[in-house]
């Protein structure tokens, strides 16, 4: 089973006022994935970040911030509209990949997820296993959950990945972002930052803040945090520039391309 995460800086216009799709880049992807499927059948479970639908209202609110009981009804407001937000944009992602004769399910984590302090510490995959054995492709993404302890949160499609991993038994996970892979420091802001082919520890960054912009759900930190956990595990996984076109499907084709292997070994 190959478990694919694709960001919301390459489905959306992150950095735009307006909720903006990429639609070249959605198309685009959404063949590759195609095009993989049908060259080799696999177990596919499909992640996606909320880039500029969900990130603005999130923040916005505050969501996963202390309140006090008189804030509560302007926070669950602040909820409602970015897990509608992140449901617009999942729509529209299932749109482009039913176009290609894609079998996706949503599954909002808010269905089945619930956080303490910000994990994961409950959560039911009954229905991934169900839809998975049926051939279906289940697509998940960045959203919104109620918290044990901050009564709500903002869960990232990067946690998503390692708890889906784990406890579906991943045999690959890859990140498709925006940059080629992992960086000592921010390589479009920094000509001399250095690229990793393989990375196994944090210590090799000059500046945590430094290596991309940093969001509600931690920028690229948060990602390659998430993923050597699952390297600690025996998890591999593969950060790729989905950017480039064919990456996408080189990648879930296993074939030579440039691109971070996130490993203990």
């Amino acid at each position: 089973m190959i478990i694919l995460k694709i960001g919301g800086s390459i489905l959306t216009k992150k950095d735009s006022i307006e909720s903006e799709i990429d639609e070249g880049n959605l198309k685009r992807i959404a063949s590759e994935i195609k095009s993989s499927i049908d060259n080799s059948k696999k177990d596919l479970v499909i992640v996606h970040g909320a880039g500029s639908f969900g990130h603005p209202p999130a923040k916005k609110y505050k969501i996963g911030e202390p309140f006090s009981k008189e804030e509560y009804p302007e926070k669950r407001i602040g909820f409602a509209k970015t897990q509608n937000a992140v449901k617009k944009l999942n729509m529209l992602i299932c749109d482009a990949l039913i176009k290609e004769d894609l079998p996706v399910v949503a599954i909002p984590a808010s269905s089945f997820i619930t956080t303490t302090n910000k994990r994961v510490s409950e959560g039911n995959l009954d229905r991934f296993n169900k839809f998975l054995e049926k051939g279906y492709i289940p697509i998940i993404y960045g959203d919104v959950v109620l918290d044990n302890e901050l009564e709500m949160a903002v869960i990232s499609g990067d946690q998503i990945i390692q708890y889906l991993a784990i406890n579906l038994k991943a045999d690959q996970v890859i990140l498709g972002t925006d940059v080629d892979g992992v960086y000592n420091k921010n390589p479009k802001t920094h000509e001399d930052a250095v690229f990793f082919e393989r990375f196994s520890s944090l210590d090799d960054l000059d500046t945590l803040e430094g290596t991309t912009n940093v969001d509600v759900t931690g920028g690229m930190v948060g990602k390659i945090k998430e993923l050597l956990y699952l390297a600690d595990l025996g998890i591999e996984s593969k950060i790729i520039n989905a950017d480039i076109e064919n990456n996408v499907y080189k990648a879930l084709e296993n074939e030579e391309l440039k691109g971070t292997i996130i490993s203990k070994n």
